[in-house]
């Protein structure tokens, strides 16, 4: 069967039209894309006991970090586990776009809005298979972590109609994430965003000290730890 794809092994991730493609397994014989999806780790089931030591192994981590004025990369790196071994740190903090896009609201903004806190930055569209797949985990962690010190916020990339757009969160019970808005791409190609979805974590800085290209299931133990740990350091 067909495997998911990495950066490299993708087709061009740019249309003609300048628009976003997003990531997929492949491409059929007949131009369509192959359907999306996740494989999940052999014993990882709800309530096993491989996912309760890693869950106590995880939090003991976690209540390290908390103790820890300055965090190595490396400690984070360390509570990667399932679909967050996608998450790739940077060694240093990276200046994040300062581009504008529409807001919610209809009025321009850019992500200095968010400094301040933690924020997750993710760049999805309504017609992406993986983004409808990954977003009510997105939303879920908002709804687990979302505060003053930690934001999920969900910008559309390209051609996405604001009814298209509310049908999207709509059919998949999402009510707590912003319908932000980014119709030229001008923010995703300013920040490499080149394949959907993709994440990106800033930090109160605003910099971007992270990303994950691809979905992945944010509400996971691995993924609350690593964003826990990252909002109690900072």
């Amino acid at each position: 069967g067909a495997r998911p794809c990495d950066v490299l092994a993708c087709q061009s991730l740019i249309e003609p039209d300048g628009g976003i493609d997003c990531f997929h397994n492949g491409v059929r014989s007949s131009g369509k894309t192959a359907t999306p999806h996740r494989i999940r780790g052999f014993g990882h089931e709800k309530g096993s006991p491989v996912l309760k030591l890693k869950s106590a192994l995880l939090y003991t981590a976690l209540g390290l970090l908390a103790n820890t004025a300055l965090a190595d990369v490396s400690t984070f790196e360390a509570l990667r586990e399932g679909d967050m071994r996608k998450l790739n740190f940077h060694s240093d903090p990276r200046p994040a776009s300062n581009q504008p896009f529409t807001g919610e609201d209809g009025n321009e903004m850019t992500l200095a809005a968010y400094e301040g806190q933690i924020t997750v930055v993710n760049f999805w569209a309504t017609w992406c298979a993986p983004c409808r797949a990954e977003m009510p985990h997105l939303s879920d962690l908002q709804t687990q972590l979302g505060s003053d010190d930690l934001s999920v916020v969900t910008i559309a990339t390209g051609r996405n109609p604001r009814p298209a757009m509310e049908r999207f969160f709509e059919e998949i019970s999402v009510d707590n994430l912003p319908l932000h808005a980014d119709p030229r791409s001008t923010l995703a190609r300013n920040m490499g965003v080149l394949g959907l979805p993709i994440t990106v974590i800033l930090d109160r800085d605003g910099q971007e000290i992270a990303r994950l290209q691809g979905d992945a299931d944010w509400s996971s133990e691995s993924a609350i730890a690593i964003l826990t740990a990252l909002r109690d350091v900072e």
